[in-house]
């Protein structure tokens, strides 16, 4: 990286490209509720913190400091009174809120008193589930995606959880990964305004945020979870780098380094990155955390001869806090006595621990009171806010003949698929004595809106309810041929997505198609819901079916959200935040490719392109239909030439020409048509969720500055450079309304 950190006009340039975020009031906390980390302190506030630390230090032993690094989770290993005795400065998965109040009462009878960070991965909800981070990510909307983090944090925090290992802000080209449905997809200008409004979610609900994984791990070789990956400094801060810059910028607390390697160093052994760039250049404040047992993995990765050296590697790469692993507490303290690591060093950790408790407010903090828990999970506000959500998360990509909504003269509707007609709850209340909330089975959504004038019948088709085998097939193909219209939901549900699901296929399991091919062969119209937790192959089937929907888990009031949707009820507005391939070998695949030599103009051989498959995907990223039909017309820029100190502003009219009140999602892409470095295709700089009511029109703005138009060299320099730039604006990344700007010096 350069001695001179222009990078770092990159960051604040996309920063101050992003649209605000909306900020709607907060629901009310209600009264005795523990107080919320709102932000970082600044000022004297800060500088009296620093001056508490100093305090604490010059009383702690080297034990109590090496106890501050240490994170343990409920299991066989753990005892409760090593909070007690000092040796544990945070906790994981403890959601019981008895056990909470436990470690909190342990903590304060130790001797230095210091309280225990109580963390969770509360990902996308904790009673009340909103749509996974994905299916956020598809309402294209910063408010309902800071909402959902909002609500996911009130219900942890009524537990007394004050920590969460999120947002998950990898980006995300490959959905063979199964954990994409984590982050907000592919596109970075989207996922960097996400990692924002995340962040001030999660903070407004009381948790502090632990932006991970640092960094590069959603490129893993494959799509196969943990493995390596490869990512040259150009593509490292203009890719990845953006949605760690943007949490920062908004507050987090945390980072959690990464389980991968990169460029074959283990992101937990990367002292570039994490000493020097993120703590140095960056200026991060709070404290840099392990992913689970990654220290131990530093042996594995072949970068550790045994316990010691992982210490010693991952605490020099700047790794503040142990989750898991056990070797600071075994291996830290006797390393600083033998001169191998100072104990200044770890000073300097312990301080940023303290730091964030202290910035949390965990020293003033009373006592958790059980009582909250029942008081304050699954309520009716936490319930609207997570169908509000899913409304807006539905992305409808097929809607042949305007089958969707029903028609009147449609009389009866059957519902096929266990996806569809199980009654779902949650894991982090089972066994906890908490409050159940329970989702409604799409069935007895779609027939209490629907109500007596169509009859709703119902087959699981499959065997469990997972869908992980074939059922009664049968009789769910009897129930579809006596109905009027057949709605059939599959997917990929239980243990079939997040951390360790990698596909080598994304094609539907081989027993859910013949369920489908056989309602098909009825002839009656198929409405097909993708219930998955990423982008699924369609070609099976996409051409044999009236519609498709597609739902990344949209959460406790996701079924009922599916109900208002094929009812009319709601009109979809959810966009594609992944491109979704035709086949599993054009993966990865992603809109803003680089450009090639030989671009497939004319299906000719020595083209770019495949043998057995088309080149295009099957959907566009950003693509999703509405029951509206909206255009796009009179793109005007304000000026021709703009110079590099200025900004690109322009407008747009976007029109309901038919159909319901909706909601369209104005893209506006750039391409830079020459330049030093071949650049991408187009990209994503611009986008704003617009209501317009039946046969409106609404002119919309952009601006974007041309200081975000730049790029990277192989060096970590940016540049921004004169010339020709493409601007097109449209539904979709395939917008076709064009115009040109010219940059000068």
């Amino acid at each position: 990286m350069p001695a001179s950190p222009r990078w770092l006009l990159a960051a604040a340039l996309l920063l101050g490209s992003l649209p605000a975020l909306a900020q709607t009031p907060a629901p009310p906390v209600p009264a005795g509720s523990p107080p919320v980390p709102r932000a970082w302190k600044t000022g004297e506030e800060a500088a009296a913190i620093e001056r508490r630390i100093d305090a604490l230090l010059a009383q702690m032993t080297l034990e109590e400091k090496v106890g501050q690094l240490n994170l343990w989770g409920r299991g066989d290993e753990f005892r409760l009174e090593w909070v007690e005795q000092g040796r544990t400065g945070a906790v994981m998965n403890f959601v019981s809120p008895m056990e909470v109040r436990a470690i909190q009462l342990r903590a304060a009878r130790s001797r230095m008193r210091i309280p225990a960070i109580i963390a969770l991965d509360a990902i996308n909800g904790f009673a009340t589930y909103m749509p996974q981070p994905l299916g956020q990510a598809a309402t294209f909307n910063p408010r309902l995606v800071e909402l959902a983090s909002y609500w996911s944090a009130r219900e942890a925090r009524a537990v007394g959880i004050n920590w969460t290992f999120a947002p998950m802000i990898d980006m995300t080209r490959d959905a063979r990964w199964g954990r994409v449905m984590e982050g907000a997809g592919e596109d970075v200008h989207l996922a960097s305004i996400l990692a924002a409004a995340r962040t001030v979610g999660y903070h407004r609900g009381g948790l502090a945020t632990s932006a991970k994984h640092y960094i590069g791990y959603g490129e893993a070789e494959g799509g196969r979870d943990y493995n390596s990956v490869w990512i040259p400094v150009s593509k490292l801060w203009d890719y990845h780098m953006p949605p760690f810059q943007a949490s920062l910028a908004a507050g987090a607390f945390t980072v959690m380094t990464s389980l991968s390697a990169m460029n074959g160093i283990a992101s937990t052994a990367d002292r570039h990155l994490v000493a020097e760039v993120l703590k140095g250049q960056l200026g991060f404040r709070g404290f840099v955390v392990s992913d689970f047992e990654s220290v131990k993995e530093l042996i594995a990765h072949g970068q550790a001869a045994d316990g010691p050296d992982a210490v010693r590697r991952a605490f020099g790469a700047g790794i503040d806090m142990d989750m898991m692993a056990g070797l600071y507490d075994a291996h830290l303290a006797q390393l600083v006595r033998s001169g191998a690591i100072s104990e200044a060093a770890v000073n300097e950790s312990v301080r940023r621990v303290l730091r964030v408790k202290m910035h949390m407010g965990l020293f003033e903090e009373a006592t958790y009171d059980p009582a909250l828990a029942q008081r304050d999970l699954g309520t009716a506000e936490a319930r609207q806010a997570s169908l509000e959500i899913a409304r807006e998360a539905v992305i409808l990509l097929k809607n042949e003949n305007a089958i969707l909504p029903l028609k009147p003269s449609v009389r009866s509707v059957a519902v096929i698929g266990s996806l569809a007609t199980h009654q779902a709850d949650w894991q982090y209340t089972e066994n906890a004595g908490l409050p159940r909330v329970i989702s409604p089975r799409l069935t007895d959504a779609l027939a209490a809106i629907l109500e007596s004038r169509v009859r709703v019948t119902a087959a699981a088709g499959f065997a469990t309810h997972c869908s992980l085998a074939a059922g009664d097939t049968a009789g769910a193909v009897a129930t579809a041929r006596a109905a009027d219209v057949a709605v059939v939901m599959l997917g990929e549900d239980c243990e079939q997505y997040g951390e360790g699901t990698s596909r080598a296929h994304l094609d539907l399991p081989a027993h859910q198609q013949a369920l489908l091919d056989a309602i098909i062969a009825t002839g009656k119209p198929v409405v097909v819901i993708m219930h998955t937790s990423r982008p699924f192959v369609l070609t099976r089937f996409i051409d044999r079916v009236a519609a498709v929907i597609q739902a990344f888990h949209l959460g406790t009031e996701g079924r009922t959200a599916l109900a208002e949707v094929l009812a009319g009820r709601t009109n979809p507005s959810g966009k594609l935040p992944m491109t979704m391939p035709r086949a599993t070998g054009q993966v990865p695949i992603y809109y803003d490719r680089l450009p090639t030599g030989r671009p497939r103009l004319k299906d000719f051989r020595y083209e770019t392109g495949y043998l057995d498959e088309k080149l295009e995907p099957l959907f566009p990223f950003g693509f999703g239909l509405s029951f509206s039909r909206f255009t796009f017309d009179q793109l005007t820029l304000s000026s021709p030439t703009v110079p590099r100190t200025g900004t690109v502003a322009g407008s747009v009219r976007l029109t309901n020409a038919a159909g319901p009140a909706g909601q369209e999602v104005v893209q506006v892409y750039v391409r830079q048509r020459v330049g030093q470095r071949s650049r991408p295709v187009r990209q994503l700089k611009h986008f704003e969720k617009v209501a317009v009511a039946p046969g409106s029109s609404q002119t919309v703005t952009f601006r974007i500055p041309v200081q975000a138009l730049g790029y990277h060299d192989d060096a970590g320099r940016y540049v921004v450079e004169p010339g020709e730039y493409d601007i097109f604006v449209g539904g979709d990344s395939n917008a076709t309304l064009a115009a040109r700007v010219t940059v000068t010096e």
